[in-house]
């Protein structure tokens, strides 16, 4: 049969069901159990064969097979919390329960009240007394759900892996589980959680390129978020001493296995820290994530090990070029590097020395950092909303943590000199428009800081990177409930 002949003999089984009077789609279902619940009580109490009729619970969920030997049928019915075998025997289950089997399906959502019992081959069972129909369902699940077999369909009907791939389910539930974590970390540290603007009359915090929309109440173009970072820096200003947020941002670029345009960020600023005081906070976070997750400090991800045991690795850029690449950055002329740029395929046509250094990084070390390491002091010219380094104002005094070669946080010692501040957002639209782009200052930002805005230290996490990290999953799609696809008909 084809599908559509599988959907006309279901919606056939619900005329004949609606024939009878009986609802398909009730209202309500009183539930006093989960699946779970039933085998945490009596997992190891039920020897085989025994029953305990006293012991009557409502579940409800889904049914995921269904075997059938004449006066005794089997189904296994699947809930939230997992999946439990409901057994419907003639003369023990109830005539109309006993009756109904003959219009449900695999697929079908059911509300069961019975009670507990072992069968003689083992498996703790629910027998039936009745049976009320909850859902009705129309198309029939896939035969086989392999995870992987179609990678492209999980994403765009996630419903269906979520129902046949009970690893996709854990997976978000440890997501939520992360993201817990996280909040209560900077929460027990003084940290005030705050809500930024998504659509904003102006864009910045990173060089990013925005979505761009159109309000018709202001009559004007608005943007998307790219960043949090302008809004929360104005929070210190109004007097708030430490605020994160966990927001959607928004970047109108390329999606790869670490990048999705749509994006969850978590970012945070601590008024009269400086990135060192960020390093110790991330350290701690991460060692937290690796403990309340696994129990222990060590991780796998796709066969490698990874210890988050304290202190970990800290190394400047330029050392870390060094050591992973044998280029002394320092000891090279300009036309060196260019012709070291050209040799590695980096296409940098208005050439800035600092911006080398970074790509050279990206490029021939970044993928080699798989232990959590810390590349530190970054070039001035990377950076405009950095603080100047104390010991060298070539560099700013920036961070950002690498693990499995991915970068996974990012933090300053926050600029807050009003006037290098303008003067720095200056050079970045001239960057801006010699790549033919445009992008805003944000006077109102820079009117704030003239206010006078404390010294702080700024960190941001990737959410959805950081997920794939402690999840072992290979692509951000994995962990987005409901990531961004290429619209079909464009395929």
């Amino acid at each position: 049969m084809g599908l559509e002949d599988l959907i006309n003999a279901r919606i056939k089984k619900l005329d004949e069901l609606r024939q009878k009077h009986i609802e398909a789609y009730p209202h309500k279902f009183e539930r006093d159990a989960f699946t779970i619940t039933i085998k945490n009580e009596f997992e190891s109490a039920l020897k085989e064969g025994e029953e305990k009729k006293n012991a009557v619970y409502k579940i409800a969920g889904r049914i995921m097979s269904y075997r059938s030997f004449g006066k005794l049928s089997f189904l296994k019915l699947q809930d939230f919390k997992g999946k439990l075998q409901v057994a419907i025997k003639k003369g023990e289950s109830s005539d109309e329960a006993f009756n109904i089997q003959k219009y449900l399906d695999i697929g079908d959502i059911i509300g069961v009240e019975g009670y507990v019992f072992r069968t003689h081959k083992g498996e703790l069972t629910l027998m039936a007394k009745t049976i009320t129909l909850l859902s009705k369902s129309l198309r029939p699940l896939p035969e086989k759900w392999h995870g992987l077999s179609d990678i492209d369909e999980r994403y765009r009907k996630r419903y269906l892996d979520l129902i046949m791939n009970n690893q996709s389910m854990q997976t978000f539930l440890k997501r939520e589980k992360i993201i817990d974590i996280v909040r209560n970390y900077f929460k027990e540290n003084d940290f005030t959680e705050v809500e930024v603007p998504l659509m904003q009359g102006m864009y910045g915090g990173a060089f990013a390129k925005p979505f761009k929309t159109y309000s018709n109440a202001w009559k004007r173009d608005m943007y998307l978020s790219i960043s949090p970072e302008l809004y929360l820096k104005r929070l210190l200003v109004g007097g708030f001493d430490r605020v994160f947020t966990i927001t959607k941002s928004f970047r109108n670029e390329d999606a790869d296995r670490t990048h999705n345009p749509e994006f969850t960020m978590m970012e945070s600023y601590a008024s009269f820290w400086d990135y060192n005081d960020v390093i110790n906070a991330v350290e701690e976070l991460y060692t937290r994530i690796a403990k309340e997750l696994y129990g222990s400090t060590k991780i796998e991800y796709m066969g490698k090990e990874i210890n988050f045991k304290k202190p970990w690795k800290r190394i400047t850029i330029k050392d870390a070029l060094k050591e992973y690449a044998n280029i002394d950055f320092d000891s090279l002329s300009d036309e060196e590097i260019k012709k070291l740029l050209k040799e590695n395929e980096i296409d940098m046509p208005n050439y800035v020395r600092g911006i080398a250094l970074t790509e050279l990084f990206d490029t021939l070390v970044e993928e080699k950092l798989i232990q959590p390491t810390f590349v530190i002091d970054y070039p001035r010219e990377s950076t405009p909303l950095c603080k100047w380094h104390r010991k060298d104002k070539t560099l700013v005094e920036r961070f950002e943590l690498f693990v499995n070669g991915w970068e996974l946080a990012n933090a300053y010692s926050e600029l807050n000199d009003p006037i290098e501040q303008k003067r720095l957002f200056k050079i970045q639209e001239e960057q801006r428009r010699a790549r033919g782009e445009w992008q805003p200052t944000d006077n109102d930002f820079l009117e704030a800081m003239e206010y006078g805005m404390p010294p702080a230290g700024g960190l941001g996490i990737g959410i959805d990177r950081l997920v794939m990290l402690f999840t072992n999953s290979q692509s951000i799609r994995d962990v987005i409930l409901f990531p961004q696809m290429k619209f079909k008909e464009e395929k």
